[in-house]
């Protein structure tokens, strides 16, 4: 699939939305609901408030229940590939990576070490259904998103790189535009970022027409109705 450029005016939206926002504003550009390339259940995040992180996937599987088959060289080569891969190509990026003993995961890839490392590789940010742990020293500036928090590295080695990884029901690709935040991942399709900045727009502008009656002073159930039925009438 053809990878549309990220308009600057449109990254800086997306950093100052939340991902429940998006995916509104998905649905407005769609035409209606439905939209499903989304995280499900509960996620944990490590910096709970900060702002969203937003990018190009790059991807990976790993494991660390138990202790890698191949030989040892093959593992340290595939790590530092690993590395590589994830500075690959214009920012700004998020590493997507799935860990394959889920729901049984133990490997805390995302601790301080790896933290610090994928930050100052310039990546925005880390989502992955397996663990992430050294909470109290994580760098500021890069959120992982993760399954779980543990206290382990297990056995953690790299299975495969650039492939397509499943996330909490999200599948996603290589270079695949996602957005992130404490409530969650997804995937933006590439046919809804030329009218997307205007779709976040008309979310924000529709819902203020119930939030603005509802924090104002002598609202009502008379009121409420009156707002509600235009707010029916525009949204999606």
């Amino acid at each position: 699939m053809d990878r549309r450029p990220i308009p600057p005016t449109l990254l800086d939206r997306l950093r100052a939305v939340d991902t429940p926002t998006v995916c509104n504003a998905i649905e407005v550009v769609q035409g209606g609901r439905g939209f499903a390339r989304l995280t499900r259940g509960t996620m944990q995040h490590s910096r709970p408030g900060m702002p969203p992180m937003v990018g190009r996937a790059r991807t990976a599987r790993i494991a660390g229940l138990a202790p890698p088959t191949e030989a040892e060289d093959t593992i340290k080569a595939r790590r530092r590939a690993y590395y590589r891969a994830m500075a690959r190509g214009p920012q700004p990026t998020v590493a997507v990576i799935e860990d394959l003993d889920y729901p049984n995961c133990i490997a805390g890839w995302w601790g301080e070490v790896h933290v610090a490392v994928h930050k100052g590789l310039g990546m925005a940010g880390a989502v992955t259904n397996g663990v992430m742990r050294d909470l109290d020293v994580h760098d500021d500036g890069f959120p992982v998103l993760a399954g779980s928090i543990g206290v382990s590295h297990g056995f953690v080695h790299v299975r495969e790189l650039g492939c397509e990884v499943s996330i909490l029901g999200l599948q996603v690709a290589e270079d695949d535009l996602v957005h992130a935040d404490r409530h969650g991942a997804l995937v933006i399709p590439e046919d809804v970022i030329p009218s997307l900045e205007a779709a976040i727009a008309t979310v924000i502008e529709n819902e203020a027409l119930i939030l603005g009656p509802a924090r104002a002073p002598g609202f009502d159930l008379g009121k409420l109705e009156e707002a509600w039925a235009v707010f029916e009438a525009r949204r999606t």
